[in-house]
């Protein structure tokens, strides 16, 4: 009989030193000689789990055996878990074989081709199958320890570090590693954190220029150019101050863990934590979720939005007897000279007060707030039906590819079709369509809906109240929040400032509209449609 071979480990690690493949390969070639059968082809597996059939070699022999006519009569692995891992796949794929008049036959679990064989080699499989996910379930505990200990468990290290070897030895009789710096990348780590919070001869930097930056001078991730999402992945992870996480991406649903699950692995860090935290200020303070990036770090309430009405230049500070006075002062004049402009300095404090005091009275009135509730109310309950209609239809597309691959595994199991490379392609598209399908329905779910019944006068009137209070008080950092997400321009001359924006939808951002009493520390941070 002609025999193809089969054998299987699960990591390259293991195919790089362990003896399982060629100890396999030699049992399997010595049961073929003493059973007279001829070997006229081996397919060998370095590295691929047995739970899915994502295996190269194993997809090729699959397509081999169903060729017509086959060019060998069976498969022969050292044990049914070497073929698979997963008791419904191994017999659709042996259903399939034997369509084809391939045998698959174990050299250690040898059953007859009767029915009490049958059931013997569904029982060998369930308890593969189970055997699985209990060595994952400890494997996956002894990562976790290896990782609090301070213990590096990946094959390939993030850029910056090396993978050592250190004096403690594992439980595999391996040496276990931990991450080191790697100076010639740590270098370049630096570069790039350096560059983005100073920039270049003068010249500011984003993740894009320092991209293309490193590229033109030839200094490579690895061998590869530098693209600005890697650029944005370095200056964003904590690793390079020290703290390396562990079991934060679960490789079977590829989605991330919840933070209480990860692990922290202390390593020596490449930045520090004030250039750290400096660089994250900067990344947020560019982020275009935020609101005006100047109102973060100024120390003047209206820096940014205030003008001069008579040249429209930007007023600024100035101050006055050793500082003790602090004004708004046009920037040509400033820069230019007083001649250049008539406009006179603006004493900053009194100034603010006007602003704010004019600003809360108009944006915060009574009327105003109880339009803004009645036209939110209207918008969620718009936004709510449209949702609504989504999940609908979403609903009838996962329905009609639930039905479509129900009639695709009943075809399969009578044989009306073939599980060829072609079908199993269509199983794959149709999981990968129903996955998306539910992600989107899941993402319409998660979107909170802010029902409230409407406000009474008393209510209104309170909430007016509580907002006013939040940009008259004291708070510096809460009033110039409020003032750059309301305020587009101030125009400023002698004897009036017009002061042009929108809040019609102010509370849509905010989270007091969550409540009725409007008790809320949070400032909204971003607004859109501005203007009218």
């Amino acid at each position: 009989m002609k025999v193809a071979i089969y054998v299987r480990v699960s990591t390259t690690r293991q195919a790089d030193s362990d003896l399982s493949i060629p100890d396999q390969l030699r049992q399997i070639q010595e049961w073929a000689k003493a059973n007279d059968h001829l070997v006229v082809k081996e397919y060998i597996e370095p590295g691929a789990s047995a739970t899915d059939d994502k295996r190269p070699e194993f997809q090729k022999m699959i397509a081999d055996a169903l060729l017509k006519p086959s060019p060998f009569d069976a498969i022969i692995v050292h044990s049914l878990s070497r073929f698979f891992r997963d008791a419904i796949l191994m017999g659709t794929y042996e259903r399939t074989l034997k369509k084809n008049k391939v045998k698959l036959i174990s050299i250690t679990q040898f059953t007859s081709e009767d029915a009490q064989g049958e059931m013997m080699r569904q029982i060998f499989s369930t308890f593969d199958e189970y055997q699985s996910k209990e060595n994952a379930k400890h494997t996956s505990r002894a990562m976790k320890e290896n990782a609090r200990q301070g213990y590096f468990n990946g094959s390939k290290p993030p850029f910056g570090y090396s993978s050592v070897e250190s004096d403690v030895q594992g439980i595999n009789g391996r040496k276990k590693k931990k991450l080191a710096i790697n100076q010639l990348e740590a270098d370049l780590v630096k570069q790039i954190f350096t560059l983005y919070l100073d920039g270049y001869e003068g010249r500011s930097m984003g993740v894009k220029q320092i991209a293309v930056h490193l590229n033109e001078r030839g200094l490579l991730m690895r061998g590869a150019h530098w693209r600005s999402q890697k650029v944005q992945s370095i200056i964003s992870d904590t690793l390079y101050m020290g703290d390396y996480y562990f079991n934060v991406y679960d490789s079977k649903s590829g989605e991330n863990r919840p933070p209480d699950e990860w692990i922290i692995t202390k390593i020596p860090p490449i930045i520090n934590a004030d250039i750290f935290e400096q660089v994250r200020l900067k990344r947020e303070s560019r982020s275009p979720a935020r609101s005006n990036p100047r109102a973060i770090s100024s120390p003047c309430l209206l820096t940014g939005l205030i003008k001069c009405g008579h040249c429209g230049s930007a007023l600024t500070l100035a101050t006055g007897k050793g500082g003790k006075y602090r004004y708004y002062k046009c920037t040509n004049r400033k820069n230019k000279g007083n001649s250049t402009c008539v406009s006179k300095n603006l004493p900053m404090e009194k100034i603010d007060k006007i602003i704010l005091n004019e600003l809360a009275d108009k944006a915060f009135s009574p009327e105003r707030i109880q339009k803004i509730v009645s036209e939110f109310r209207i918008a969620q309950q718009s936004r709510h039906d449209a949702s609504k209609q989504q999940e609908n239809l979403i609903e009838r597309q996962l329905d009609q590819l639930n039905d479509r691959q129900t009639r695709l595994l009943d075809a399969i199991e009578t044989g009306t079709i073939d599980l060829d490379e072609l079908t199993h392609k269509r199983m794959q598209q149709i999981k990968t369509s129903r996955e998306a399908l539910l992600i989107e329905k899941a993402n319409l779910k998660s979107h909170v809906q802010m029902n409230f019944d409407p406000l009474r006068a008393s209510q209104v009137q309170q909430l007016s109240e509580s907002l006013k209070l939040k940009l008259l008080n004291d708070d510096q950092g809460i009033a110039r929040s409020y003032v750059h997400l309301l305020v587009d321009q101030i125009k400023v001359t002698s004897g009036e400032a017009r002061i042009s924006g929108n809040v019609s939808n102010l509370l849509a951002t905010n989270a007091v509209m969550k409540n009725k009493n409007g008790h809320s520390n949070q400032v909204p941070t971003s607004i859109s449609n501005w203007g009218g």
